[in-house]
């Protein structure tokens, strides 16, 4: 199987969804509530499964949560087994996605940016640039 191909990633997106679907069950106190998986990408030979996980909170709580969904993978290979018809459960692996507070950083960063180029454009008597936000 191929990457990229249809079949891996119609495979990647369903492993997606039951894995989503177990941690919105799981009852594991560790696990934030506000936890979503951003990316599944499962090896050719389904042997292992790496998942990227987004947590919305503090370090803290993303440390927590990355412990017990390492704690409850055991749980969650067993619902894929459940719920797909594979030749192999993979086994899990669970990495931290901080693609969006990375986001939410460069966009406090280019807002930093524009304020400071509209009192410089004051500064110099110009007029004040509109913004769209």
């Amino acid at each position: 199987m191929k990457r990229g191909s249809i079949k891996s990633n119609r495979i990647n997106g369903e492993v997606m969804r039951v894995i989503a679907e177990a941690i919105r069950q799981s009852k594991d106190p560790r696990i934030a509530p506000l936890t979503s998986v951003t990316n599944v990408l499962v090896a050719p030979d389904l042997k292992t499964c790496k998942v990227w996980i987004s947590v919305l909170g503090a370090e803290e709580e993303c440390r927590r949560t990355m412990e017990g969904l390492a704690h409850a993978s055991g749980y969650i290979r067993s619902v894929i087994a459940e719920k797909l018809n594979m030749r192999r459960t993979p086994e899990l692996t669970f990495l931290e996605d901080d693609s969006a507070a990375y986001a939410i950083e460069i966009s406090k960063k280019i807002d930093t940016v524009i304020e400071e180029d509209n009192r410089a454009r004051i500064a110099r008597g110009e007029p004040e640039e509109e913004t769209d936000a």
